[in-house]
Formats: structure tokens, sequence, C-alpha cells
């Protein structure tokens, strides 16, 4: 699989198969993503691989979009996406390097994200990335350190469905030249 079939054949997956996704691959696709590219190489995104009991109740952390609870409960597992808080965008003194602040470390999580659902599509698993959960809830639960934020939810495991391609934006809509 090329990069264009890889990033064109990626679909958000909400439905996943019982079968279970075992530590070494999991481990694989975080080393492939770990090669994404971040602000100054700080590398501050983080995994942390659910299962289980506390899978549960990380879906149980979805009330204002209980969908979400029950997509991560079909899942084998979660994936909580982390960053180690004031790095990204931070010169050494502790200022912004530009006039976007700490936006920086969610363009990072963003990118990130996104290369671990890639890895994960080319080893035949599925992933869609959630952002609408109560993040110091699922913190809490999973004994995030201070110094870190939970940015966001993928649940990962063998589709169960085959969604289709939404319609895409037409490239002269998308483009210009100057």
């Amino acid at each position: 699989m090329n990069a264009k079939e890889c990033i064109m054949g990626r679909r958000s997956i909400r439905s996943f198969t019982d079968a279970p996704v075992s530590h070494e691959l999991i481990s694989e696709i975080v080393e492939t993503a770990s090669y994404a590219p971040s602000w100054k190489h700080t590398q501050i995104v983080r995994y942390i691989a659910v299962e289980g009991d506390l899978k549960g109740q990380v879906a149980k952390c979805t009330s204002a979009y209980p969908h979400n609870g029950e997509i991560i409960a079909s899942a084998p597992m979660v994936v909580a996406v982390t960053i180690i808080k004031g790095r990204s965008g931070y010169e050494r003194d502790g200022s912004f390097s530009t006039h976007r602040g700490d936006g920086w470390q969610m363009y990072d999580a963003g990118v990130a994200s996104e290369a671990f659902c890639l890895a994960a599509y080319e080893k035949g698993l599925g992933t869609v990335i959630m952002g609408i959960f109560d993040d110091e809830k699922v913190a809490e639960l999973l004994n995030v350190p201070a110094e870190r934020d939970v940015i966001a939810l993928i649940p990962i495991g063998y589709p169960a469905e085959e969604p289709t391609a939404p319609r895409r934006k037409p490239v002269e809509e998308l483009l210009t030249f100057q």
C-alpha cells in the first residue's frame, strides 16, 4: 500500500469485531506514529492503551455524546492520546514562539493521531478519533500525570464495517495559487 492508497482508503470506523488487538501490534503502530513531525522535535504525544473494565469506565465518560461511549464499548481497545503541556510552541525560557501560543500542542497531537490511525489502517485495523468526552474524568481514571492533558480517544480494532468515503470538496475549492 502506498501513501496515497493509505490516506484515501482509511475511514473512521465505528463498529469493530470482537477480535483482540495484540500489544505487540499496538507497539508497532506507536513506533511508526513516533515519526510524525512535532514542534521543534519536542515529541510531546504519549499514548495510553486501555482494555477491559477500565475501557468500559472510559466509555462512560462520553455523556455529552453517548454514541461515542457505544463505539468505545464495541472496540477491543481504546487509546488515549495525551500531550506533555508547556513544550510545543514555547521557547526554553517559557515564552511563546509565535502568536499562536500553545496552539501548536494541539497541532502536534493531531498530526500524531493521524499518523497513528494511518499506521493502524496499514496493519488492517480501524480507528476513529474522538474529541467529545470528559477529559478531566478520563485523566483521573487513567492516572494521567498533571503535566499532561488527554487530547483525544481513539477506539481501535478490526473493522466490522466498510464505510464509503464521504464526498470531498473539489481541488478548485481547496487550493489557490498566487
